[in-house]
């Protein structure tokens, strides 16, 4: 008789606690906002544009582009920036203006050279350290050829693919 009382006070005691606890932790407070930085910054896509580029007098092709970037939302959050079409006209600049890249020699082309510059670029016309990020979502070449092509349906030969980025060496370790 007496463990049966005692049973019944240990699944008495077990049922209590386990109430108490889930109401405890059910009526919590909330824990505070993480303060990281990643939690201060905010995604701003950017549109698609394309980029005519000329040589000689005439255009040799186009580049198309989508460029997205991080901002801070603290220091955005009462300006009312026109963002995207800041991007476009960066992105324009640096594309036409400056000639940062160069058809003819893509291996010299240094994506994240091309970042910092949008971001520097973007920093120094908003006055102030607004984009954390830069994002290339698309930066893609055609030429007068491809479009031409293209247009009338036909199928062009595709040459050997240009490497934007050197891919490193891999040692294989059957050969050391």
């Amino acid at each position: 008789m007496i463990k049966l009382v005692l049973t019944g006070v240990w699944v008495c005691a077990v049922t209590l606690a386990s109430v108490y606890f889930s109401v405890h932790l059910a009526t919590a407070p909330a824990p505070a906002p993480d303060e990281s930085k990643q939690s201060q910054l905010e995604l701003v896509k950017g549109e698609s544009i394309t980029v005519p580029i000329v040589h000689d007098g005439a255009v040799s092709g186009y580049f198309l582009g989508k460029v997205s970037f991080m901002i801070n939302k603290d220091l955005v959050k009462n300006a009312s920036l026109p963002l995207t079409e800041m991007t476009t006209d960066e992105l324009f600049t640096l594309l036409v203006g400056n000639k940062m890249v160069d058809v003819s020699n893509m291996k010299e082309f240094d994506p994240q050279a091309f970042r910092d510059m949008i971001k520097k670029d973007l920093n120094q016309h908003l006055g102030g350290e607004y984009i954390e990020q830069v994002m290339l979502e698309q930066l893609d070449y055609l030429s007068k050829e491809d479009v031409k092509a293209s247009e009338t349906g036909q199928q062009k030969k595709t040459g050997k693919p240009v490497n934007v980025v050197a891919p490193q060496a891999v040692k294989d370790p059957a050969t050391e």
